[in-house]
């Protein structure tokens, strides 16, 4: 690199986690995540605004690797995230609902985009169509479980019934997703070759009954002593960006080798070590993830939007809102969930946020989405987490804060708050 390039990936850095910050905390103060407005920082520093004038000139040719390559590290410790705070747990005493409105809330909207996908087909040519229309169904069908579960603790809603079913639900939706997403990209053959994707099956198994029971002893014995927790979480991390590695040699994105690794730490009898994991991992991915909202925004480009582009993202919009908060809420009302928590977990269901746009990424990538289409999509994961907290005051303005359900009483519990 030359000292200019130096300078200005330094420049371009700073910029990017101040306009993120600062409208993070705009879109925080008028009931947002702050997420909105990070991924609205990236599409202001794209090409949509001022001719592309501004990205021309802060982004050039000869940085976007640079920070390419720091956004993939973002995201790969976001997935590893993911998976990590996914907790067993929170499916005790709630199955039943959680598995059906998870059901519905995949299902209907996977449905919907289905026939999304042969709409779409009129205007764009993929060269997989049978794999693009899968994947506009996937791409319809996802709820971004960390953000639902910043919003259900910023609202006070995280430790009642309520918002524990909504993350009991949203975590059976995140493991639906990325299955499926591995298996749409296993079908385009990347990397060249069947069998390094079928070598995905013994990793997973390795991970689930090697890795798991090692760390399982492991964390135990060091549960509680503070003085290894840096040393556990660079171990935590380092398996993160191994694992990572694997599935992308396998011919498989990297996000699945992270987020299983993610999903096999034990979160029993460790829970301290778990927790400053958690932490440590939320304060490098604050820096990093705006990086990747920059790169996902510099390729949204809105100048050519026109009244086809309307009708599409009109056609878009309809299904991902309806397809979500329809089935989720027949799905909770058929367990026998009373009204207004029904919708409200339905609002809630429809947030996508930043799992909206590694999804998309992995589209983009593939090449089953073209940059317009890639485009119209980011808009509506933008609007549909935007969407959510209005859509829950509606629908649930005043909750009542009540103990966690019996695992025998999950709809009573949350009858309670009707």
């Amino acid at each position: 690199m030359t000292s200019h390039q130096v300078a200005l990936f330094l420049f371009d850095l700073a910029l990017i986690l101040v306009l993120a910050q600062g409208l993070g905390h705009l879109a925080s103060k008028i009931g947002q995540p702050p997420v909105v407005g990070e991924i609205l920082a990236g599409v202001v520093l794209g090409p949509t605004l001022l001719d592309g004038k501004v990205s021309r000139t802060l982004f050039p040719a000869d940085i976007q690797p640079l920070l390419g390559a720091l956004a993939n590290v973002g995201v790969a410790l976001f997935m590893f995230g993911v998976g990590l705070e996914i907790e067993r747990q929170v499916l005790r005493g709630r199955g039943r609902i959680a598995a059906a409105a998870g059901l519905g809330s995949t299902a209907v909207p996977f449905l919907l985009g289905i026939g999304l996908g042969y709409f779409l087909l009129t205007r764009h040519d993929p060269d997989k169509k049978a794999a693009f229309v899968v994947f506009i169904g996937l791409a319809v069908s996802v709820t971004a479980f960390p953000v639902l579960a910043r919003i259900l603790t910023d609202r006070k809603l995280a430790k009642t019934p309520l918002g524990g079913l909504a993350l009991a639900t949203a975590a059976i939706v995140d493991i639906v997703a990325w299955t499926a997403l591995a298996g749409v990209q296993a079908s385009l053959g990347a990397g060249g070759g069947a069998w390094r994707v079928a070598l995905m099956v013994p990793f997973a198994l390795a991970l689930v009954f090697v890795v798991r029971p090692w760390l399982k002893r492991r964390l135990r014995r060091d549960d509680g002593r503070s003085a290894r927790t840096p040393w556990w979480s660079a171990q935590m991390l380092i398996g993160a960006l191994l694992c990572g590695a694997a599935t992308e040699a396998m011919g498989m994105h990297y996000i699945f080798g992270a987020f299983l690794f993610g999903v096999v730490v034990p979160n029993d009898r460790a829970e301290r070590l778990r927790g400053d994991l958690v932490q440590h991992t939320r304060t490098v991915t604050s820096v990093l993830l705006p990086v990747y909202f920059v790169v996902a925004g510099l390729k949204v480009d809105l100048r050519g939007f026109g009244w086809a582009q309307t009708a599409e993202l009109g056609a878009v919009m309809v299904v991902a809102v309806a397809g979500k908060f329809g089935g989720t809420y027949l799905a909770a009302r058929l367990t026998g969930l009373p009204g207004r928590p029904s919708a409200a977990l339905a609002a809630l269901m429809n947030t996508r946020g930043l799992t909206e746009l590694v999804i998309l990424g992995v589209g983009l990538q593939a090449g089953l989405l073209d940059g317009d289409l890639y485009s119209l999509l980011v808009v509506m994961a933008l609007v549909t987490t935007a969407m959510t907290g209005p859509l829950l005051i509606r629908t649930y303005a005043k909750p009542v804060v009540v103990p966690e359900p019996a695992p025998r009483e999950p709809v009573a519990a949350v009858t309670r708050q009707k």
